[in-house]
């Protein structure tokens, strides 16, 4: 089976391409996060796999629920039932806003800790990523005890892990051999 960003991937460039055109990168991406959230409930997803839910019900109940949409967001989720790829969503989203955020300049960055960083430390790893990627840096700070201590930075598809436990893995690796 495809992975789920592979399958994703596609309708993600559709919707950001759809976006740029009628200039609504805003209005695309809030609607691509309704649609996420209303996709991730647990009851939504019954409904999603219910064989007695037809596609047009379906169609017309997500549509109902992200609320006033144009036609081509409309257009939008009923490919995505067609296509049966409607549970795909949360991965369409987060494809979207990394394109809307390289478009605009932007690049996240994930700063994993063993604990919480302050805002100035928060403020120093922006300025140095920063400054080496040549970007505006969006940072999504996030807390992972199991790293003992120090930080893993996560910049697209590069990672600095400088974690205590990432150095442990490192150092029984040289041993093993």
């Amino acid at each position: 089976m495809l992975e789920k960003a592979t399958i994703a991937r596609p309708y993600a460039e559709a919707a950001f391409s759809q976006a740029l055109e009628e200039g609504k990168l805003a209005e695309w991406s809030a609607f691509l996060a309704t649609l996420r959230a209303a996709v991730e409930v647990k009851e939504m997803r019954q409904v999603i796999y219910s064989p007695k839910v037809t596609e047009k019900q379906l169609a017309d109940f997500v549509i109902e629920i992200c609320g006033e949409l144009s036609t081509t967001q409309k257009n939008f989720v009923n490919i995505l039932i067609d296509a049966e790829r409607i549970i795909f969503a949360s991965d369409i989203s987060k494809q979207f806003e990394q394109s809307k955020a390289a478009a605009e300049g932007l690049s996240e960055v994930e700063v994993i800790s063993a604990y919480a960083l302050n805002e100035q430390q928060l403020n120093d790893i922006s300025a140095s990523i920063a400054k080496r990627i040549g970007k505006q840096v969006e940072i999504k700070p996030g807390e992972d005890r199991d790293l003992i201590g120090g930080v893993v930075i996560r910049v697209g598809d590069a990672v600095i892990d400088a974690s205590i436990k990432g150095r442990l893995k490192e150092l029984n690796n040289i041993f093993a051999q």
